[in-house]
């Protein structure tokens, strides 16, 4: 389990400035529900002075994206455009008293998502779109720009951290001798300019692939643990998150009846623990990738019910060896 501080656990149960901001005219959006992180951040910004008035956040994502895009809403009000843009993703995870370094990328993924906003607002083209060559790492869309921002931004200087404050080669690894190169390149120029010295930056060959890919696969066990503690609070306590384990991924493709009926069964698998702790989930429909569910009991308006639905999609995706999307119908 994570080491989080109070703020992070607070900024997770108790999200700021959560939901749909309608008249915003700032709007970013970053990440992709299939890479398990995405955010979309709306301002609502004074035309004159350029002040952020207002900041709302939809997040997709661990309880470390929900904590950062909280406190990167409350960091920009008040603020103008530009003292907005000096903001960075270590001020966003020093709000929250610091991050646990794996899960430092969802910082980033805030910083990307206000410099994405900005963009917009001033009519110009945020490039998050990867042009030909630039794609780094598929399992997780990262680009080549947002590898080496984020190594000059925090001086990174090994893969781990790479890893860590990007999600770059947490995947499939194939993309280690990408990162090697932009990091050891990114490196050989701070260390021209002064910023980093000779003796710290990385040198191709300073990792070992085989070595690196059992920490990922380590630290990923640990995340699958994840599930912060909740900050005191005077009201009605909340249902602590459901932990719902991955299965084995099938070992040969589905047609799409198999796969409706592994979704049936493998909800079915989970709703004892559900209603262990009074809720429980009902599949609705099937759409592609989509799957809609029916959240009931203790489950509907539980502050932890992201992290119940992140568990579902989670357990579902590994059961079906692809990425699904867990969404839960809207009750009446």
């Amino acid at each position: 389990m994570w080491d989080y501080t109070d703020k992070v656990k607070d900024y997770f149960f108790n999200p700021k400035n959560a939901g749909v901001l309608d008249d915003a005219n700032a709007v970013g959006e970053v990440g992709a529900i299939s890479c398990g992180d995405a955010l979309k951040l709306m301002l609502k910004v004074d035309p004159v002075s350029q002040v952020i008035l207002e900041a709302r956040f939809q997040t997709f994502g661990c309880g470390s994206a929900i904590a950062s895009s909280s406190a990167l809403t409350e960091l920009v009000i008040g603020k103008t455009i530009d003292e907005a843009l000096n903001l960075s993703n270590q001020d966003i995870a020093d709000f929250l008293g610091g991050l646990p370094p794996e899960k430092m990328h969802c910082s980033v993924m805030g910083y990307e998502a206000l410099q994405a906003a900005v963009a917009n607002f001033r009519g110009e083209t945020w490039h998050d779109d990867h042009e030909e060559g630039a794609l780094i790492c598929k399992c997780f869309g990262v680009d080549e720009g947002m590898v080496e921002r984020a190594v000059r931004m925090n001086r990174l200087t090994t893969i781990e951290a790479v890893t860590a404050y990007t999600k770059a080669g947490g995947g499939c690894l194939t993309c280690f001798d990408a990162l090697e190169s932009v990091l050891a390149k990114v490196n050989a120029e701070m260390v021209v300019e002064g910023v980093l010295a000779e003796a710290e930056s990385y040198k191709v060959g300073g990792a070992d692939p085989v070595v690196l890919k059992k920490n990922v696969q380590a630290a990923k066990a640990a995340a699958k643990s994840e599930a912060p503690a909740p900050a005191p609070s005077a009201s009605k306590p909340q249902p602590a998150p459901v932990q719902i384990s991955p299965l084995a991924a099938p070992p040969k493709p589905l047609t799409n009846l198999q796969r409706i009926r592994l979704i049936e069964e493998t909800i079915e698998e989970i709703r004892p623990l559900l209603k262990k702790d009074g809720g429980d989930c009902e599949l609705i429909d099937v759409d592609g990738a989509n799957v809609m569910v029916k959240l009931s009991g203790a489950c509907v308006g539980c502050q932890a019910a992201s992290m119940t639905v992140n568990g579902i999609q989670e357990r579902l995706s590994a059961r079906l060896g692809a990425p699904l999307r867990v969404i839960p119908a809207k009750t009446h």
